[in-house]
């Protein structure tokens, strides 16, 4: 698992970085009386940065005397926090990997090692994540409290226009801004090993077990409903069907043993049907032969034009 092998690892770096720190600013003053030019103003700081307790002497220009100074500011409760966090962090990380590692049966058995491992691994989360947040608030008023110009208005001789006070040496924040980050890379780190534990502890397998249907599922399910009564429906309309046909066809065979006579009449009452013809006169019928020729003479029709 991802927490076995990063967690230690970046639990060591960011209470590392914020517990090993040491800030140092050097300033130097120079009075207008040059008897008393030329003092240099050592100031250290560092964890647990209570910086209320940091105090330096400064020399007074006007008389020949020190003047004790201290900064402001105490951010003690965040940077502990923070570091005490990456400990037990680091500690869990290590008793995780030995039981994942030698004790795996045990963890497994009736599912109790992943219920505490995942209750664990949500509250060091959280502590992860509002631990951060605090350590990046602190770290900025820090910045702010050792400010060069901060500090020079802290010294009275400086505070006068004819002395001149220069920062010699300026505290390095590179170490603090990295344990910053390591701050937030184990958020990152021990949210995602939240997921990776939650499989372990079974939910999520009795969750899959009864899939709900999915839109498509329920398309295709009525799909198959409609395609069922619709060929239930066609079954009763063929066997009518093939009923009229089996009368029609016994009609017709009935029919055909009239003779040529009523087959003649029928197309002959059809053609009635169909056109409406005008007043008509019948003569003595005409019958052709093969050769368009004159045979006989039948009834004629004579059409009077409407």
């Amino acid at each position: 698992m991802c927490m076995v092998i990063f967690a230690p690892i970046f639990a060591i770096c960011a209470f590392a970085t914020c517990g090993g720190n040491h800030g140092h600013l050097q300033v130097k003053v120079d009075c207008a009386d040059r008897r008393q030019s030329n003092h240099s103003i050592n100031i250290d700081f560092g964890y647990p940065f209570r910086l209320q307790q940091v105090h330096f002497k400064a020399s007074l220009c006007e008389a020949r005397r020190n003047e004790v100074v201290f900064l402001d500011g105490d951010f003690s409760s965040a940077a502990q926090f923070f570091v005490t966090v990456g400990v037990f962090a680091f500690l869990y990380s290590l008793l995780a990997t030995i039981v994942y590692v030698f004790y795996q049966n045990k963890y497994l058995r009736n599912n109790r090692g992943p219920l505490v491992d995942f209750v664990v691994t949500v509250i060091f989360s959280l502590m992860w994540l509002v631990s951060s947040c605090c350590w990046a608030k602190a770290l900025s008023d820090i910045k702010t409290a050792t400010n060069p110009t901060q500090v020079l208005l802290l010294i009275s001789a400086c505070r006068a226009q004819e002395n001149k006070c220069t920062v010699t040496q300026e505290p390095l924040w590179s170490r603090l801004n990295t344990s910053a980050v390591f701050g937030f890379v184990n958020v990152v780190l021990w949210v995602g090993n939240i997921w990776f534990v939650f499989k372990e502890t079974g939910w999520y397998k009795t969750g899959q077990r009864y899939p709900t249907r999915s839109a498509s599922g329920k398309r295709s399910s009525e799909m198959r409903q409609r395609l069922y009564s619709e060929s239930s429906f066609d079954q009763p309309e063929e066997s009518f069907g093939q009923s009229q046909f089996s009368r029609q066809d016994s009609v017709n065979q009935s029919k055909g043993d009239f003779g040529p006579q009523v087959q003649r009449q029928v197309s002959f009452n059809q053609s009635q049907v169909t056109l409406s013809l005008p007043q008509t006169y019948l003569g003595k019928p005409v019958i052709y032969d093969r050769e368009n020729k004159v045979a006989s003479q039948g009834p004629m029709i004579y059409v009077n034009e409407i």
